[in-house]
């Protein structure tokens, strides 16, 4: 809804539960979910571990080092065995037997230098009954190199069983090439076209696409063919994604749903496997349908913008949709259905007929839309008697569905936070202005002076936004706080506008001055409170010059470039005269609507003044409110404080009198005008 607002001046900050089905008997022909696997890295670990642990134990077992002399003390007592002794390149061992009859292994270190001297020592102690071994050279080799061996074993193995499967699908080192789709059935959305309202075009083109699935033949026997794909286009919030899992719920088909970011990885090629994953298990189970959402993430048109080089895995990806869509391969009995909100940067390839073979706008819903998407969220709750959704549908001009959808549901926290039964319409009322500017920042409490020049802002805009009759009605002004703006003035179109005449754009830029104009003649100065109304107006002059051409100067020229959002420069074609001359007429349409809007509010600056008053002293007025003040010059009701005080008199007076304490004499009366006793 169009409002006017006084910011103040800081810079703009930036699906029902479902159960698990599990007493279904629907749900058993779905095969298990397979547990996931350790993974590579898993069972690496694992056997790096086990080798460790080995070369722990043969570092155990290869016994106690001792020296020459403990080794002559041992062998003369008895305690190493004769015939155990044996003399190799690197050390000498010997079996040992302890008191408690335990067998073990002791050895002697040789090196170089003393070896041989060691040696003898050794062939004297046991009177030449050492044997000697020569050494093995495997077995250093094998001990050192083994655990490389065996890891770099396993490392192969598994990498080349991950080459084998890459061309089913799977990728290296695991399942990066699967597509990661959802399966969705009927009890899984829980939602059908009776969820889906104000889109009655679109519903209706979608249900010939579930028609063809479920009766192909009924088609065909003419010649045509089912269509491969289709394209949903609309702004954020229309009910795309819902209409799709409508699709889902009314289509006894299988429902294939992933998003355009699933397709793109770190990786080299993972989208387009991905893709083909994808449609080969699609086409195994064909009829079916691929929901493709935010298409846009890899059907950007191909190059286009700014690019580093190299290969673009975004390409890549593109290029495999293109082929499966209609390429060699036959995917007849695969429908696929793409939503996006930017079907300007598509790429021609993709949206061409033949692979998208229809393209269906998910518009703004309309008043009638408006209504019957309210209906459908208000069923969810309990609204009270005095609930108008005609009204609200009325006052939320532009507004999507899942705009509308925020209103029901706000307005019932607020009706809960209220203790309420019910909610009530200046529930839904609220839930609108916060939906579309935030929440009421009542805590703030600004300085007299702040509030004066804010009440006259807002009078300014109310005052004409009355007497303009090309203007949109006036529904209220508030000077509340509410997000990031000081106070609005709201009005309420009396039907919706899908096209802006030249005497609306002039009243409403008029409209816009006139919070300016009101707040520098009642305080002498002027404040950055108009920042939001110089941008609007601003941005409706440049379009009436650039796009709309109802500039006399520059004719029936569009001097706008393409906005396609690709380029990092604004496409300007038009020379610096032509420039400076749109620069002027931007500048002389404001200038136009600034005096204008200044003689309408110095003729009925009285009426400023009284609506101004009255924000200060009420802080919000409707539309009647207004027109009684500018007609009568007062407004004659109470206010939220003497609300308050009528409460807390009524209360009082209907509270029981004290009851006296049981210990009191019967015959003993408090004098008149007495208080009652704290006892």
């Amino acid at each position: 809804m169009p409002a006017m607002a006084r910011d103040d001046g800081k810079s703009d900050r930036p699906e029902p539960g479902r159960g698990d089905g599990e007493g279904d008997p629907r749900r058993r022909t779905t095969p298990p979910t397979m547990q996931p696997s350790r993974g590579i890295f898993g069972i690496v670990t694992i056997v790096v571990v086990v080798m460790l642990l080995f070369m722990a134990l043969n570092m155990q077992n290869q016994g106690e080092s001792i020296s020459l002399s403990e080794f002559k003390t041992r062998y003369e007592n008895g305690t190493l065995v004769r015939n155990s002794v044996v003399i190799r390149e690197d050390a000498i061992t010997a079996g040992q037997i302890d008191a408690q009859g335990k067998e073990s292994t002791v050895r002697i270190s040789l090196n170089t230098a003393s070896r041989e001297a060691v040696v003898r020592e050794v062939l004297r102690i046991t009177e030449g009954e050492a044997l000697s071994r020569p050494q093995s050279y495997w077995g250093p080799f094998l001990y050192i190199f083994a655990p490389f061996l065996i890891f770099i074993a396993f490392l192969w193995f598994f990498i080349s069983r991950g080459l084998r499967s890459a061309g089913a699908g799977g990728g290296m080192l695991g399942n990066f090439g699967k597509s990661r789709h959802r399966t969705l059935t009927k009890e899984m959305t829980g939602v059908t076209f009776a969820d889906v309202a104000g889109i009655d075009e679109a519903k209706d083109e979608v249900t010939e696409i579930i028609e063809f699935l479920r009766n192909p033949k009924k088609f065909t026997k003419l010649g045509g063919r089912i269509p491969r794909g289709v394209l949903l286009i609309g702004e954020p919030g229309c009910g795309k994604t819902l209409l799709a899992k409508a699709i889902a719920g009314e289509a006894d088909v299988p429902f294939f749903s992933i998003s355009g970011s699933d397709f793109v990885e770190m990786f080299v090629g993972v989208g387009a496997s991905r893709v083909r994953d994808l449609f080969k298990q699609a086409k195994d189970s064909a009829p079916c349908i691929i929901f493709l959402d935010e298409i846009d993430a890899v059907g950007r048109r191909r190059g286009g913008g700014f690019t580093t080089g190299g290969h673009d895995e975004r390409e890549q990806t593109l290029n495999a949709i293109l082929v499966e869509m209609d390429g060699f391969n036959s995917t007849d009995g695969v429908i696929v259905i793409a939503a996006t909100n930017r079907s300007d940067v598509l790429d021609p390839a993709l949206t061409r007929p033949g692979r998208f073979d229809r393209q269906i706008v998910v518009s703004l819903p309309d008043v009638k839309g408006r209504i019957e998407i309210l209906k459908v969220h208000a069923k969810k709750v309990m609204l009270g008697p005095d609930v108008d959704l005609e009204k609200v549908a009325r006052g939320t001009p532009m507004f999507s569905g899942a705009d509308l959808a925020a209103i029901i549901n706000e307005g019932a926290i607020a009706a809960t936070m209220q203790n309420k039964e019910f909610i009530e319409h200046e529930d839904l009322e609220e839930a609108r202005d916060k939906v579309k500017f935030g929440r009421a920042r009542k805590s703030r409490k600004p300085d007299a002076l702040e509030n004066r020049a804010t009440a006259y802002h807002e009078a300014g805009h109310a005052v004409l936004q009355a007497h303009l009759a090309d203007a949109d009605p006036l529904h209220k002004v508030t000077i509340i706080p509410r997000g990031q703006a000081m106070g609005a003035t709201f009005s309420l179109p009396e039907k919706d506008r899908w096209g802006y005449g030249a005497k609306w754009l002039r009243a409403t830029m008029r409209v816009l001055c006139g919070g300016r104009i009101a707040e520098q003649r009642a305080t002498g100065d002027i404040g950055s409170g108009a920042a939001m109304d110089i941008a609007q107006a601003t941005s409706l002059a440049r379009k009436m010059v650039l796009e709309w051409g109802m500039s006399e100067k520059l004719g029936f020229v569009r001097y706008e470039g393409a906005d396609t959002r690709e380029m990092f420069m604004q496409d300007k074609d038009f020379s610096e005269e032509t420039a400076t001359l749109v620069d002027s007429e931007v500048r002389r349409l404001i200038d136009e609507a600034y005096n204008e809007a200044t003689k309408v509010l110095d003729e009925n600056w009285s009426k400023v003044e009284a609506v101004a008053e009255a924000l200060i002293k009420y802080e919000t007025l409707t539309s009647d409110d207004v027109s009684k003040i500018m007609r009568d010059g007062v407004l004659d009701r109470p206010t939220v404080s003497d609300l308050l005080r009528a409460e807390a008199r009524r209360k009082t007076l209907e509270s029981p009198a004290p009851s006296r304490p049981p210990d009191a004499a019967a015959g003993t009366e408090s004098p008149p005008g007495a208080m009652p006793s704290p006892a």
